[in-house]
This record gives structure tokens, sequence and C-alpha cells, in this order.
């Protein structure tokens, strides 16, 4: 082992605590859209006929101003969208003031907001800050209550009603970049599943009743890994959690946190995309810039370098997670360029530029989802684009809310026939009325 990467995978567990056990929590009926980009990050919804175009006079059903910017993405739990928002008092970028708000997914209303708890200094409002802010950390909810992450704030957890039941510190340092928190909330079972690195270099599984720690995994090489952990389930009832980080791919078990396998890459420097699992397969694109992209057999135990990666592309994704619909991988990257990968092989199908892009400077952030045979794309300032799921590109249909001049950083949330879009000033329902 190399020194400084998986020799110094320190790993406290607490598995003896009473009570716990890990496939005995209450079964709950998963919501589509209850985490970052829907069920296991992969950005499908069932839903057939959302609208393919929109404006401030068409197809839009509600719009809430919020309560401060962020990059987060709406989830929702039954009928209640749940986003986080940051705001600078007295404009102190340093000290911001967080908050996770839910919303009546009806008719737009604001049900409750609770604060986070007062901040650790934070990173200063510089580089890619400024990009994404300090509400770039999605929340996630099981239908009994909602987990939201802070950053250095911590972890909170709240009622549906918004009574917060805990809070946890899961660290207070900063990466050598100083770009912030940006990993999401993720469930599994009875665990509350946090990509820390940014806070303590650790991934961390905390119980849901009450935030204690039931195992900690910490490791250096986790510095710059901003993406949220997929999760992979066995036919054996096993699950391991898959994280890239700089330089590599790793395989968690998810019931103690220790790592069954790893697999070198080239995704160098620092990794944003989330990991996303189709099967058996695990696909894994970033680094600066954009510097790759793997798909690996599932499965193996230690080094699979050499046996499990199917194939390697230097076609990539700087900061959005592709989607995957019909055997092939789609996304818009940072550059402003449209992408269609065959997911078999990692062959090209499309690299077109998009038309009529007037922001300059990573003029994409989100990532797609897809639906009812159409991929949705916001663009930071150009409005969101609607293509085919299909081998050719074309644009369906670019829709543009006047007024809204900031950024729309959110990857879209889906709630019944209707697109949740969120951009730093408000939240908007887009749908048939």
């Amino acid at each position: 082992m190399r020194a400084g990467r998986r020799s110094d995978w320190n790993l406290v567990t607490f598995l003896s605590l009473i009570g716990l056990s890990f496939l005995s929590s209450t079964s709950v009926k998963a919501q589509e859209w209850a985490r970052f980009r829907g069920v296991n990050g992969a950005g499908q919804s069932t839903v057939s006929d959302l609208p393919t175009r929109w404006s401030e006079s068409e197809n839009l059903v509600w719009k809430l101003d919020l309560p401060g910017e962020g990059s987060s993405s709406p989830v929702i739990g039954g009928d209640r969208i749940f986003v986080t928002c940051s705001s600078a008092p007295a404009g102190d970028r340093r000290f911001p003031e967080r908050r996770l708000v839910c919303v009546d997914a009806i008719n737009g209303k604001v049900l409750w907001s609770a604060e986070a708890p007062d901040p650790e200094r934070e990173d200063p409002a510089q580089g890619y800050l400024l990009e994404h802010g300090y509400a770039s950390n999605s929340a996630a909810t099981d239908g009994r209550a909602v987990y939201a992450f802070f950053g250095k704030s911590g972890v909170s957890a709240y009622d549906m009603d918004g009574r917060k039941l805990w809070e946890v510190s899961v660290g207070s340092e900063s990466s050598n970049r100083q770009w912030g928190s940006a990993a999401s909330v993720t469930l599994l079972d009875d665990f509350v599943i946090i990509n820390a690195a940014e806070e303590g270099r650790a991934v961390l599984a905390l119980h849901r009743d009450d935030g204690r720690v039931v195992w900690k995994a910490e490791a250096t090489a986790l510095e710059l890994a901003y993406g949220t952990p997929a999760q992979l389930k066995y036919d054996d009832g096993r699950t391991e959690l898959i994280l890239a980080v700089p330089g590599e791919v790793w395989g968690l078990n998810a019931a103690t946190g220790k790592l069954n396998w790893f697999a070198e890459t080239q995704l160098t420097g620092n990794v944003c995309p989330s990991p996303l699992v189709v099967g058996s397969d695990i696909f894994v694109f970033g680094g600066f810039r954009s510097s790759g992209s793997y798909c690996l057999r599932s499965g193996g135990k230690g080094d699979i370098t050499g046996t499990h990666i199917r194939w390697q592309s230097r076609s990539s994704s700087y900061v959005a997670t592709p989607v995957h619909v019909d055997g092939r991988l789609y996304w818009a990257d940072d550059q402003g360029i449209a992408w269609c990968l065959r997911a078999d092989t990692g062959a090209t199908v499309y690299r077109e530029r998009i038309p009529d892009l007037r922001a300059g400077g990573r003029p994409v952030y989100a990532s797609p989802i897809a639906a009812g045979g159409r991929i949705y794309v916001p663009t930071r300032r150009d409005g969101t684009l609607v293509i085919p799921a299909a081998e050719t590109f074309s644009v369906l249909a670019v829709n543009r809310i006047a007024g809204d001049d900031t950024d729309f950083n959110a990857t879209p949330a889906v709630h019944s026939n209707r697109l949740i879009l969120r951009s730093n000033r408000a939240l908007y329902a887009i749908g048939s009325k």
C-alpha cells in the first residue's frame, strides 16, 4: 500500500451499540426524489408527462422566493419539498446563515424553516466557493425525518414538522483549496451516510435515531472528493458504498465502512461528479480538468485495477453527474458541451456545443435528469434545455423564466407530474395547471 492512501485508512467502528441492527430498521416506502438526483442518485423519473416548454406565463404552477442562495437540489418527501439556503448577514460571507426550508409541494407555501447551528469560521468567499456557495449539500428524507448537512456546522435531523431531533459535528477542517463543502446526504436503512471529505477526511454512518456514529472511515486521500456515495446492492444482501476520490475508486462495506476493493484511475486533482451505478456496472467521471471516465464491473476484493475496469475514456464531466438512458450516458459539461456515450464501450455517440449560450465561464453546473424519453439540463443563466434521449443531438426547447437572472446551479427534482427547479433566488414548480 502506498503511503498516504489506503495505508492511512483508520477505521473507528461502534457496532456494539445496544439495539443497533443494520437490517432491522422499519421500512419506509421509498420516495422517488427523497435525495439528490432521486433513487440512488440515478437522476431517473418514472413520470412521462413533464412539460417540455415553460416560461413565467406558461406551465408555471407556482414560484417561491427563497430566503437565500444555494446550489443544493430540492428533495421531496410526500408533498413536502426540502431545500437548504445560505445568506450572508451584513454582507459578511465568512459567517453564512444557513437554513433548511420546508415547502408545500402543492401550493409553494413555506411550512417551516430551521436555522443551522452557529457556524464555525467557514472558508473565505473566494475561488470556487463563489461559484457554488455555502449551501451545496442536498438534504435527504426517509418520510419520518429530514437530514441536512451544513458543512462545518454539522449534520442536523428534523421531524417532518421542523422540530430538531439531533445535531452532530463531522469536522471543521478545510481542504487545501478551501472550496467548501459539497457532498449530499444519503440514507441506507438506519444509516445516514455523510461524505465529510472536506470537514474531516472521513465517510461516516450516523444512526438516524440520534446521530450517534456507527462507523467512521478516515483517509487523507478523501481530500478533494466532492461526490455523493452511490449504493450497490448484491443478491446476497450485501451493500457497498461506491465513491470516487482523486486517483482511485473505492467500494466500502456499507455495514462497517471497511474498504472492500479499490481501482486506480487517472481522475486526478479533484473529483466532483458522483458515481453512477447501473445494474452491476459502476460509472465514474471527473478529475481536473475533466480528466476521464471509467466503467467498472462490480465485485472483487483488494486491487481490482487490472481485472474489473471495462473501459476507460478521455471523455468526461468536471461537475455534472451523467444520466443513463437506454444504454447511453448523457450530460452537459461546464464548458457548454453536450455529450452522449455508449455505456457498454465508452464510445462517443455525439459531442456537440450547446447553441446560444450567452453566459461566459462555466455555463452548466447542474446534473441532468431523465423523464419520458427526454433529458432536462438546467444551464446556469440561459434557461433549461430539453433534449431527446436519442443518438442524435437536438434541442427540443430552451425554457427561460423572465426576471430571474441568478444562477440555476441545482439539479431538478420531480414531484407528481411537476418539475421542481431551484435558482439562487427562487423555487419553481413547472407543470400543467
